[in-house]
């Protein structure tokens, strides 16, 4: 008994202490531009493993140098009410797991013989959505890893409220357009905009930006399908929510 109350201190300790350690992290990052990201580094060491060469663009520019046409475009795809909510958007949530419900119960009902055949043809599964806020996505980005666990999920939750409370609007969405994934080892809108239109950041047009930004679920697949009639159409609906779309 004696060593088990060690144990579970031990464990608190411990859990403790990590949080601590998140907390000075993100703190930090109040004043100090992060030179990478958990997300960025796997990615890396991927490229570096499974190809020849590592071709990688990031390249840190002050949230004046992004243009304001990429930051309502992306808020308008990822995260509508990202000025208002505190870092997890309910109703959006909420709708995310009634989408997969339905998805699964549609493919629930179909026969194994019929689930057989589409995965032989390689047909898509049904669309699992997230529901994530762009605060949850620099989190888990920013300092967790890949792994769909649980308790990855409820430390996303705790890294969100802290992000939300040491760091403006402003910073939040400073730090997640400098260092999110745009294409195979592009990250950030800086090498984004140099890698797809030969301009900086700052000098993007308003459907460059919608572009750009219905990119962002799903970067290096869109990356290689660049003429998708679905990237079109997507990029003409977030360029008729920009204007709504307030800036922080």
């Amino acid at each position: 008994m004696k060593f088990f109350s060690r144990w579970v201190l031990w464990v608190a300790l411990s859990a403790l202490g990590l949080q601590l350690f998140f907390l000075a992290r993100i703190a930090t990052l109040a004043v100090v531009n992060p030179e990478s990201t958990t997300f960025e580094r796997s990615e890396a060491w991927r490229l570096l493993t499974q190809k020849d060469r590592l071709r990688w663009s990031q390249r840190w520019v002050p949230y004046a140098r992004i243009s304001d046409t990429l930051k309502r475009a992306v808020i308008a795809s990822e995260d509508a009410d990202f000025v208002n909510h505190e870092g997890v958007d309910w109703e959006a949530l909420e709708k995310a797991w009634e989408k997969n419900a339905q998805a699964e119960a549609a493919a629930a009902h179909r026969s194994a013989l019929a689930r057989a055949a589409r995965a032989a043809r390689g047909a898509p599964t049904p669309k699992i959505v997230g529901g994530s806020t762009i605060t949850q996505q620099l989190a888990k980005n920013l300092l967790l890893s890949g792994e769909r666990t649980l308790l990855r999920k409820g430390q996303e939750f705790v890294l969100t409220l802290m992000l939300e409370a040491f760091l403006s609007k402003q910073r939040i969405l400073e730090i997640y357009l400098n260092h999110v994934e745009w294409g195979e080892g592009i990250f950030g809108a800086e090498a984004a905009a140099q890698h797809y239109y030969r301009k900086s950041a700052a000098q993007l047009s308003a459907w460059e930006a919608a572009r750009l930004a219905v990119m962002l679920p799903r970067p290096k697949y869109f990356e290689k399908l660049p003429q998708s009639a679905y990237l079109s159409h997507r990029a003409e609906i977030i360029l008729g929510r920009m204007p709504a779309v307030e800036l922080p």
